[in-house]
Formats: structure tokens, C-alpha cells, sequence
């Protein structure tokens, strides 16, 4: 099915079978999903969390937040061997993430200004452990729904779609913020996303439920050390955890620095962020057919690099004007970026087996997470210590040395541990589907 035929299709559900429709419903379902977290998160979070009164900590630790509630995934893939109708977690859980996250635009009616970014960090940390918990059952039940053959380029045009749809609602989020004061244009931001957040939990019951194979391990102690026997999946899984833990020391705090350091307006932040999401809707459709002729492991090794080169890119603040630089960084950024974001999710639903899937989901999610979770505190706290040094510190300092150490990690230790080592059982499975 072409690119186009795939989105005209979307609206013609009765018309296909009962895979298609699932495969469509996924497509349907991310479009409000998209939107929320276009409207709420992203660079409009940074800004929310600056107008609640937040300090770069406080940004540093909310971008952290959603790597450590990863955490709880262990939890949930454990809780999906005695509960197995995954449509129903993951409308319960998926349901209540967007609820939670809506929620904390009343703080500034309802909270005393000094309780306001504590009750926000609250709300915000039981939103994405909902989130969290929802992505291990999404996880398992798409990967069932879509044919191991197509996973490249489905999940290219799924993705394409959404950031289609992002690209538009984040210019038009910025926009709003742009032209009204700060409470009128967040108002109307958490209005539209608390009906998307609706819209989202109906298209979620939608999802087919099909059987859930259930691991064959004969305890749960035997469940979680399953993934920690697979030598290659473990290899891969602390290669990119470092490289997490390392990259989210600037890339979350990108927009921290256009905004309170080089002083960049909110609208052409959003406008930034815009280019970079298009480039990144572009580079899924890419990506997505070139693996369909390699594999997902391969290709991360040409993806890593770039997303190591964006950060370098900052050091052209010297040469060259700002938003020009701003603008490189970002076009470099989304392309990398949209191929780590399909190639790491293809790798973790091919390289696994799928009884055992949702522990080995759980587990990459669980280190990447620590990592993750570490590494915007981290970037915080030294862009706290730097306040009073010179502005090429403060402006590309941090970004360009952690550049070129992911550039060194990327290109002398990723081809170590990166390489196609899938097992007999996997391969198994990948011919059978």
C-alpha cells in the first residue's frame, strides 16, 4: 500500500480486514495523542514550567521525569502475565497519563505561586508513570498486530503522519502564545488538549485484543533474567543507555538555552522546533524503507553519529548567525533523530522473542530510563553552575563537548556492540510471521 493510499485509508476502516484496522487504528489513535503532546510538552513545556516559576533545575528534572517513570515498565510486563487483556491496561493507563497531564494547567488557578512547580513535578511524575506503564502493553500489542515483513515501513508512515500533525499543532501552540498573554494562550493550549485527551481515550478501546502469549518461564525470578542471559540484546541495551545518559545532558535543555540564555522569542522557538519535527517526519518515511533492506541495528550505527553531529553544530554561534545555526542544529537533529526513534523501537519488537518480549521491552526501558532520568539533572544542575561564566559556555559550551563524546562512543564503541546477533529463536519467529 502506497504512502498516500495508507492515509486515505484511515478513514475507510469498514472496508478492511480485521488487521488493517488495527493497523489503522494505531494511525488514528497517535493523532490525539500527537496533539497533546505537542500542545503541552516540547519546547511549550519548557515555557510553562519558566512561567510557573521554574528555574533550569527545575526544567532539568521535569525532562528527566519521563525516562525515570520507564522504571515502572518492570512493574507492568510482570502484572501482563496474570492480567493479559492488554487493551484494557492500555486504555486505563494510556487514559489516565493524558488526564493527569491536562490537569496540571489548573496549578496557576488553584496553587499558591510558591507551591506551583513542586505540584506541577508531582503531577507531571504520576502522568508519565501512567504513560510508562501504557507503552509496555502498546508495545506488545502492536507488535503482534504488525507483520515482522512491513514493520519498516509501516511504522515510517504511522510515523510520518503524527509528526505531519505535530509539525502543524506546535506552530500553531506557538502562535497562540505568541499573540496572547501567557494565561489566555495556555487556557486555550490545555482546552484543546483536555478534548484530545477524549478523542484519544475512545480511539485506544478501539484497538484489537488479541490472544497474549504467555512466557514459558517457570518463575518470575526466571522471567526478568531472561533478557540479562541474551548477551546481545544486553550489549546493545548499556551501549545506548550510555549514550542516553551522555546525549540528554543537553539535547532535553536545548530549549532552556534559546530561551533564557540566547534570548530567543517563544514563537521562533516554536518555529525551531517546527523545522526539526518536519525534518524528522520526513527522515521516518526514509528510514522506514531503508529498513526494509537492513537491519535496525545497522542503521542505528548511521543515526547515532548525526544526532552527536547536531550537538557539535552549536559551535557555529561563532561563525555564523544564531538562528541560522539554531536551524542547522535542528534539520541535523530531526533527521537523526527519526531514525533512532523507528530503528530503536523496531530493534527491541525484532530482536526479542515474542513470549518473553514485554520483560525485554521492560528492561531496555528500565536502563535507558536511569540514564535518561540522570542525564537532564545532570545538564541542569551544570548549566546552574555556569550561570556566572563566560557566554560561549553558557550558549555551546556543554553542547559541543557532549557532541563530540557521543561522536567518539558512536564511532568506536557502537560498531562493537551493534552488531546483528539475532537468535535462532527470533529469526524463528520473524519467518513464521
Amino acid at each position: 500500500m502506497s504512502f498516500w493510499n495508507h492515509i486515505i485509508s484511515v478513514f475507510k476502516r469498514k472496508e478492511l480486514s480485521e488487521q488493517r484496522r488495527g493497523l489503522l487504528t494505531s494511525i488514528r489513535e497517535g493523532i490525539p495523542a500527537v496533539i497533546v503532546a505537542n500542545l503541552l510538552g516540547g519546547p511549550i513545556l519548557t515555557i510553562y514550567i519558566v512561567y510557573l516559576g521554574g528555574t533550569a533545575s527545575d526544567v532539568g528534572l521535569v525532562m528527566a521525569i519521563p525516562a525515570l517513570a520507564n522504571l515502572v515498565q518492570l512493574v507492568a510486563a510482570f502484572y501482563m502475565q496474570r492480567f493479559t487483556n492488554r487493551r484494557l491496561l492500555l486504555t486505563i493507563f494510556g487514559s489516565l497519563h493524558r488526564i493527569l497531564w491536562v490537569t496540571t494547567g489548573l496549578i496557576p488557578f488553584l496553587v499558591p505561586e510558591e507551591l506551583r512547580v513542586g505540584v506541577f513535578i508531582g503531577l507531571f511524575f504520576m502522568s508519565f508513570i501512567s504513560a510508562s506503564a501504557s507503552s509496555v502493553f502498546w508495545t506488545s500489542l502492536v507488535a503482534d498486530m504488525v507483520p515482522p515483513q512491513v514493520r519498516g515501513t509501516y511504522f515510517g508512515i504511522r510515523n510520518t503522519i503524527h509528526w505531519a500533525v505535530g509539525s502543524i499543532v506546535l506552530l500553531v501552540g506557538g502562535q497562540i502564545l505568541e499573540r496572547m498573554n501567557d494565561q489566555s494562550g495556555f487556557i486555550i493550549l490545555y482546552a484543546i488538549s483536555a478534548v484530545c485527551a477524549v478523542w484519544n481515550g475512545m480511539e485506544l478501546w478501539r484497538y484489537p485484543n488479541p490472544p497474549f502469549q504467555k512466557s514459558e518461564a517457570s518463575s518470575s525470578a526466571a522471567l526478568f533474567l531472561k533478557p540479562l542471559k541474551d548477551r546481545g540484546f544486553m550489549k546493545a541495551t548499556v551501549f545506548i543507555a550510555i549514550y542516553i545518559l551522555l546525549q540528554n545532558m543537553a539535547i532535553p535543555l536545548f530549549s532552556y538555552v534559546m530561551l533564557e540564555t540566547l534570548h530567543i522569542s517563544k514563537w521562533m522557538i516554536t518555529v525551531i522546533t517546527t523545522v526539526q519535527m518536519v525534518v524528522t517526519m520526513f527522515s521516518y518515511y526514509y528510514w522506514g524503507n531503508l529498513n526494509t533492506k537492513y537491519d535496525a541495528r545497522t542503521l542505528l550505527l548511521w543515526a547515532l553519529p548525526i544526532i552527536a553531529a547536531s550537538c557539535v553544530l552549536w559551535v557555529g554561534i561563532e561563525i555564523i548567525p544564531v538562528i541560522a545555526v539554531l536551524l542547522l542544529v535542528n534539520i541535523v537533529f530531526g533527521f537523526g533523530a527519526g531514525g533512532y526513534n523507528l530503528l530503536i523501537f523496531n530493534f527491541i519488537i525484532g530482536d526479542t522473542p515474542k513470549s518473553d518480549r514485554p520483560m525485554y521491552v521492560a528492561l531496555f526501558a528500565a536502563l535507558t530510563g536511569i540514564t535518561g532520568f540522570i542525564g537532564p539533572l545532570v545538564g541542569g544542575w551544570i548549566y546552574k553552575q555556569i550561570a556566572d561564566s563566560p557566554f560561549w559556555l553558557q550558549s555551546y559550551g556543554i553542547s559541543l563537548f557532549v557532541g563530540a563524546a557521543l561522536l567518539v562512543l558512536a564511532l568506536t564503541i557502537g560498531p562493537l556492540v551493534l552488531r546483528v546477533e539475532r537468535s535462532a529463536q527470533v529469526e524463528g519467529e520473524q519467518l513464521e510471521g
